[in-house]
């Protein structure tokens, strides 16, 4: 894959070793492409996000662990059951239980609105940064 098929399929020009890391990522997580272009916008916008965090009991696709936010990428919202929305619930509520708050984001908007994405995450970061209570 030459640099201008990284510019295209990541939306940002990688190098060989970054390329690599991310194409294993795909692999072994089925991580979307949109979760790897969302989190070298937010990389770009100044903070530093994790792909493909684990937080216990599984991988996240983006994740603020110090506010405990957890940012999952939607890429069958259109084609989605109710059996799909409830456990999608369900994983929110354990989510919760557990200190965290998980979002999920349609791959759509990270394709057609990826600085106004970044800029809200970069707000709900900040609103439960101040929120939370140092120990």
């Amino acid at each position: 894959m030459d640099h201008r098929m990284s510019m295209e399929s990541y939306g940002v020009e990688l190098c060989a070793r970054h390329r690599e890391r991310m194409d294993k990522l795909i692999r072994q997580n089925n991580t979307p492409i949109e979760a790897i272009r969302l989190y070298y916008g937010l990389k770009e916008a100044g903070v530093n996000p994790m792909l493909e965090w684990w937080d216990g009991k599984k991988s996240v696709d983006i994740a603020f662990s110090r506010v405990k936010l957890n940012i999952e990428i939607d890429t069958e919202y259109h084609m989605l059951t109710h059996d799909q929305a409830i456990n999608d619930l369900e994983e929110t509520m354990h989510s919760f239980q557990d200190g965290f708050t998980t979002i999920r984001i349609p791959n759509m908007l990270i394709k057609h609105y990826l600085k106004e994405t970044v800029n809200n995450i970069l707000g709900i970061k900040e609103g439960l940064r101040a929120n939370t209570k140092v120990i």
